[in-house]
């Protein structure tokens, strides 16, 4: 049996402290610096190794980075999963085994591809394998893009990148620049070094252009509530009542907003056993010029579950009735939590897989967005705002604000919460647009159109947010092309990597020596 050398087995024990280090990165830590230095180590790990070796090596540091950055995940499933503790622990470790092979991947196609060729591997063919692998990973099984690297520079130099190229971007930056770092370093040469001085310059004009103009004018009054409901009483029937009335009394205060936003599902019950309740508070916002945005879930005569974002009160559809009520539909269903994939097989195996409606059903992938109060509202529900594209498809050249609901009670005092709002100020970096986040019991907060976050409430307390946004007037590049430029540069690194190959094959035919045969 073929044992590893000592050398082998300390770039595997070096390889998963190197990815947990990538952790450090995104919020709520933001050592955005770390994901360069995660990375460079990861690429010094890989030079020289054959493609198995390679693959353990994307192993380990894929472990490392995502057994620490979604831990999170463990609280929801041990906590509200109803599963013993050591199969939670397997589910767990399932999880993060199969975001791992994504690492590994890379790691045996970093050395299958162009092995020898070490400025290939690090400069051409690397990065456009790691951003294949990225997008696959944001598709299959309906994706999982969380710990994409771009979203932990949106407080780095490599933010100004987003409104052009989006996240996916950030993140060819961070491995074109850090695989060029690597070929410095390692091969003692300071030709590499022009690809991050590029990089930076390029980086440092982007950040001098204003792609969208921010329009005073139009400027909305806003009131965020945080419920801050508890997350094991939220659906008992004995709280419904109490849980809108705090919702209510909560709202009744802050009537001279435009805008009065209400979480993911605020109203613990479907949208059929409240319609009067509904109408009363339509009508209230009506009499007093506002509207209110709620989260509420709905089943259809067919029997149809859908989690769903209405409007009520000024600039709905006339008086609130349920057969004519404006909605907004999730599209991207959360694994697990709002379909189980495989249900037939894993429902009988555990409480976890059959919670109450934990079956729903999907929304269009673009829809209209909401008129609310005069102003054009392109939602995203919870998990699904980690989806760009599709958060993309949404805003045209009329949309004045992003908005997204959430409620992150599930994972209690982790750094999801935290993740999560990184990814919603992405959004709305790339889009230009001001974004809303309300929540259960936080992060609820306001962010422009930069980015930044403008104004947020503590966690896990009851409270209202009021902050007057102002929107913008224009459409980044990003809005426009999305991910074509990307497209582009994949073709031409492509192209070029099968060009220099043939001229350094056809350099070492011409160098071989010529023999004679004669009769």
């Amino acid at each position: 049996m073929k044992r590893f050398s000592l050398s082998t087995l300390g770039r595997l024990a070096i390889a998963a402290p190197a990815g947990a280090l990538a952790t450090l990165a995104f919020a709520p830590y933001q050592h955005w610096y770390l994901a360069p230095v995660s990375l460079l180590i990861f690429f010094s790990l890989l030079l020289h190794q054959t493609p198995k070796r390679s693959a353990l090596i994307g192993l380990m540091w894929g472990l490392g980075l995502f057994g620490t950055g979604i831990s999170w995940v463990h609280v929801s499933i041990d906590t509200f999963g109803g599963m013993p503790k050591i199969a939670s622990l397997f589910l767990m470790t399932l999880l993060i085994g199969y975001l791992a092979l994504f690492p590994a991947a890379f790691g045996a196609l970093f050395n299958r591809i162009n092995r020898g060729r070490p400025f290939h591997q690090l400069l051409l063919s690397g990065p456009v394998i790691w951003l294949l692998l990225d997008w696959f990973r944001g598709w299959f099984l309906t994706g999982f893009p969380w710990l994409w690297l771009g979203y932990s520079q949106i407080n780095s130099p490599l933010a100004a990148l987003a409104p052009v190229f989006g996240v996916e971007g950030i993140t060819l930056a961070l491995v074109l620049g850090s695989g060029a770092l690597t070929a410095a370093l390692f091969y003692r040469t300071w030709k590499p070094l022009l690809v991050p001085v590029l990089l930076a310059g390029f980086t440092y004009g982007l950040s001098q252009l204003q792609w969208v103009m921010p329009a005073p004018e139009k400027s909305v009054d806003v009131a965020l509530i945080q419920g801050n409901v508890p997350q094991e009483l939220k659906w008992l029937p004995s709280q419904r009542w109490p849980t809108l009335m705090k919702y209510t009394d909560l709202t009744r205060e802050n009537w001279e907003a435009d805008l009065i936003i209400w979480p993911e599902a605020a109203i613990p019950a479907l949208e059929t056993q409240v319609q009067t309740f509904l109408q009363n508070l339509d009508g209230a916002a009506r009499y007093n010029n506002s509207t209110v945005i709620t989260g509420v879930l709905d089943q259809t005569e067919s029997g149809e579950y859908f989690n769903n974002i209405l409007a009520l009160g000024v600039n709905a559809d006339g008086p609130y009735q349920y057969e004519t009520a404006t909605r907004y539909s999730k599209h991207h269903l959360l694994p697990f939590g709002e379909f189980v994939p495989f249900g037939d097989l894993l429902r009988p195996l555990a409480p976890f897989f059959n919670l109450p409606m934990s079956s729903f059903s999907r929304g269009s992938f673009i829809q209209p967005n909401l008129e609310a109060n005069s102003y054009a509202i392109a939602p995203a529900l919870c998990y699904e705002v980690a989806f760009s594209e599709q958060v993309r498809q949404n805003v045209d050249l009329d949309t004045d604000l992003l908005l997204t609901l959430s409620n992150d009670a599930w994972f209690g005092r982790s750094i999801g919460p935290f993740q999560h709002m990184e990814i919603a100020q992405m959004r709305s970096l790339e889009l230009g647009k001001p974004l809303l986040r309300a929540t259960n019991n936080g992060i609820t907060g306001v962010v422009d159109h930069t980015g930044r976050i403008t104004a947020q409430l503590p966690q896990f307390e009851t409270a209202v947010l009021n902050a007057t946004v102002v929107p913008t007037n224009g459409l980044t590049p990003y809005t426009t092309l999305g991910s074509w430029p990307l497209y582009l540069y994949m073709l031409w690194s492509v192209t070029l990597s099968w060009i220099l190959i043939r001229r350094q094959a056809g350099r070492f035919r011409d160098h071989q020596p010529q023999v004679n045969y004669h009769d």
